[in-house]
Parts: structure tokens; C-alpha cells; sequence
């Protein structure tokens, strides 16, 4: 890419579900930069600082600055003992890039219904009264189908949150871009 599209300092913006681990890693590596969406599920991990300290009730439009793992490799476990959300720099944390979060009500109210859809659908194929079809919320136990509460329960805690990775070391920067893109 690089070659073939002589243009500087070049921004890639993406999706979580479009770039690969792999991909990913290749364009940081690559010297790029980026602003990626972050799936959900790394959130519990991502916001564990912040819901440690003020819990899971939360103000329209909240933002946290923290950090994402890099691939397979952990965050530090005492991370959560003190307050503050730690400040990326690549020197000092080499193995996690920069995570904004941002909590609005309106995606959560839109989150919970279509979590209440995939529920229904889920109970629907588990009672049999649906095509029996790979659902979300559906876990299999042996020859029997069940519906994965805590998956359910995790999910609902989460919606309105949504969260971009990137690599930014300007926190101005960063912000405005970050508003722009998470609203």
C-alpha cells in the first residue's frame, strides 16, 4: 500500500470486523497510522479501571482513554488499583495501543433492543419453534441447546459502549478525531 499510494501521513479508519489481528499489526509495523473500531467484547478488559472505580452507571456521552492489549499479550493485572487511566505512549506501554470508549444512551437503547431480538431468536430455536440455525446466545451442551444467560447478562451490561484503537500520540488530535468518528 505503502508504494502503490504515495500520500503522507495517511490515516487508516476501519471497522472492528474488517482488519485482522494480523492486519492490523501490519500496518503499525508498516508505520501507519490508525483509528480502528474495537469490538465490544474487549471492553470488560479495556474498561476494567474504569468500571473498578465508578462502577457501570454512566453519563451520556463519557469518554475513557485507556489502553488495549496488543494481540494475545495481557494488560497489567494491578492496572485497576489505582484511579487513573493510564496514559498511552508506545515507549512506555509497547505491548497495548491507545482504546477510547464512549458511552451514549442512544446506542445503548438501540444495543438492548437488538440484544432482545437475538434473545427472543435464541429461545425461539431452543424451544424449536425456529429452523435450528447458529444464533447468538445459544450454547449446546451435549445434543441439547440452551440459552447462554451470562453471555446475555455480560452483553446488556455493555451496550451503549463503543470503543477505537489507534495509535495516536497527539491526545488533541486524537479527541476530535475520536468524537467525530464515535458519534
Amino acid at each position: 500500500m505503502t508504494n502503490s499510494v504515495p500520500i503522507p501521513n495517511r490515516l487508516i479508519v476501519a471497522d472492528a470486523g474488517m482488519l485482522s489481528a494480523a492486519n492490523l499489526k501490519a500496518i503499525d509495523d508498516a508505520g501507519l497510522r490508525f483509528i480502528v473500531g474495537s469490538r465490544q467484547t474487549k471492553a470488560p478488559n479495556d474498561l476494567a479501571t474504569y468500571f473498578t472505580w465508578n462502577g457501570t452507571n454512566t453519563e451520556d456521552g463519557q469518554l475513557v482513554d485507556t489502553l488495549t492489549p496488543r494481540a494475545t499479550v495481557a494488560l497489567n493485572k494491578n492496572r485497576t488499583l489505582t484511579r487513573a487511566e493510564p496514559v498511552w505512549s508506545p515507549a512506555d506501554h509497547p505491548h497495548a495501543w491507545r482504546a477510547v470508549w464512549q458511552y451514549r444512551r442512544k446506542r445503548a437503547v438501540r444495543d438492548r433492543e437488538t440484544l432482545n431480538l437475538q434473545r427472543n431468536r435464541a429461545i425461539r430455536i431452543i424451544d424449536g419453534e425456529s429452523k435450528p440455525k447458529a444464533a447468538r446466545f445459544v450454547k449446546t451442551k451435549g445434543s441439547t441447546k440452551v440459552f447462554d444467560e451470562s453471555g446475555y447478562d455480560k452483553a446488556v451490561g455493555l451496550a451503549g459502549w463503543k470503543g477505537l484503537r489507534h495509535e495516536y500520540r497527539s491526545k488533541r488530535d486524537v479527541g476530535q478525531r475520536c468524537r467525530r468518528v464515535l458519534s
